[in-house]
């Protein structure tokens, strides 16, 4: 295997592979990208126990002297050819154990373990796909992969729900303390489909996306998704168990609508967070929300061993209710209105002990729902 290619070209999508490389792994091989050089491309696999990313490098600054591949050490490659300041990089693997990287005036020789060891990765081939704008899956998960579980004290609840019926894709993710829900309308005529995608891997997906532009095939089976890109391949494993029915816990009936300027409203929440207490169970910071009899809102903290603080907000629309005082997580409500497109919002109040939801104008299709904590 000898070939050589620019270093701006192989680094770029270097940084992308390594989404797929493992922090810690049973099986060393994995932990090296696979290299398949072919006369006018290059294949680069990486993967881990979640997932699998497959990518094909076709650019004119490649020249093939010899077909071949390799298991190259990911990590080590990555930083030798993020500190070469050389134009072009040459490989050539020397009796399948070693490989040269040349640069210039620089000369790197890495060990090789044996790549027929790297295991084979099944990428789904199957038809009818749903396809995507890749802008769609991304501010899908801007605006719910926050809400999926940290812990995996309920293992399901760390993935995110995608949930299609009736030409009606439904994604939720909810770790039981609060709730997110988007829905959108499918054109293309597939089965249906119940999947759980872990929060992790949708986290590594949202980074690639943010380097495409082209329309996503999504094929599925009950064991893994893949999205297809143009030249990148991204595979995960999906999540055993049903997901829960959150349909039950929104509430309907809101006494309280109080209408506020976002930024006005995340600027007073992330202040006064600063002084907040912690909940014991969630060990996030705890604040409250007062409506006042003349429909000015006060957010506060009371820390006794701090101190306290208040802001005062005036809504920027018509309050629907009258006084009431409700207290929560503020990094609940800091990362549900981060998520939003929208200048105004929304948050429509069941009651001082019950869940309350978050609308914008601009984003029909979203939903936010967060529990709150009892007043001592």
């Amino acid at each position: 295997m000898i070939f050589s290619i620019n270093r701006n070209v192989l680094l770029d999508n270097l940084l992308v592979i390594q989404r797929g490389l493992p922090n810690k792994t049973p099986l060393p091989i994995l932990n090296a990208i696979k290299f398949v050089v072919n006369e006018d491309h290059l294949i680069l696999t990486a993967s881990n126990s979640d997932l699998a990313i497959e990518l094909t490098i076709e650019d004119k600054s490649l020249k093939v002297k010899q077909t071949g591949k390799a298991a190259i050490p990911g990590r080590f490659l990555i930083e030798i050819i993020r500190k070469l300041e050389a134009t072009v990089i040459e490989f050539a693997v020397v009796e399948d154990r070693t490989v040269v990287i040349k640069a210039e005036r620089s000369d790197f020789k890495l060990n090789l373990p044996d790549v027929l060891d790297y295991p084979e990765v099944d990428f789904l081939d199957l038809k009818q796909p749903l396809v995507l704008d890749s802008e769609i899956i991304k501010t899908i998960i801007k605006e719910t992969n926050y809400a999926a579980a940290n812990t995996e004290k309920r293992p399901i609840l760390t993935g995110v729900n995608f949930l299609h019926d009736a030409g009606q894709l439904f994604i939720t993710a909810t770790d039981s303390y609060r709730l997110s829900k988007k829905e959108i309308k499918i054109r293309d005529k597939i089965e249906p489909f119940n999947f759980v995608i872990p929060r992790k891997s949708l986290e590594e997906l949202s980074k690639i996306l943010d380097l495409v532009s082209e329309n996503v095939e999504i094929y599925v089976n009950p064991n893994k998704v893949l999205f297809k890109f143009p030249n990148i391949m991204f595979q995960t494993r999906l999540l055993e168990g049903k997901y829960p029915d959150t349909s039950r816990i929104v509430p309907t009936d809101f006494p309280v609508v109080i209408p506020f300027n976002k930024e006005e409203l995340l600027a007073a929440v992330e202040r006064v967070s600063l002084l907040s207490p912690r909940d014991r169970d969630t060990n996030y910071n705890i604040i409250k929300l007062t409506l006042r009899p003349d429909h000015v809102v006060e957010i506060s903290s009371t820390n006794p061993e701090v101190g306290d603080a208040l802001e005062e907000i005036t809504p920027n629309g018509r309050v629907v209710g009258t006084s009431m005082q409700i207290a929560f997580s503020s990094r609940y409500l800091i990362e549900a209105l981060k998520s939003f497109a929208s200048s105004d919002i929304t948050i429509s109040f069941a009651g001082e002990v019950r869940p309350f939801v978050i609308h914008g104008p601009l984003d029909i299709d979203l939903l936010h729902l967060i529990l709150p904590v009892r007043i001592d």
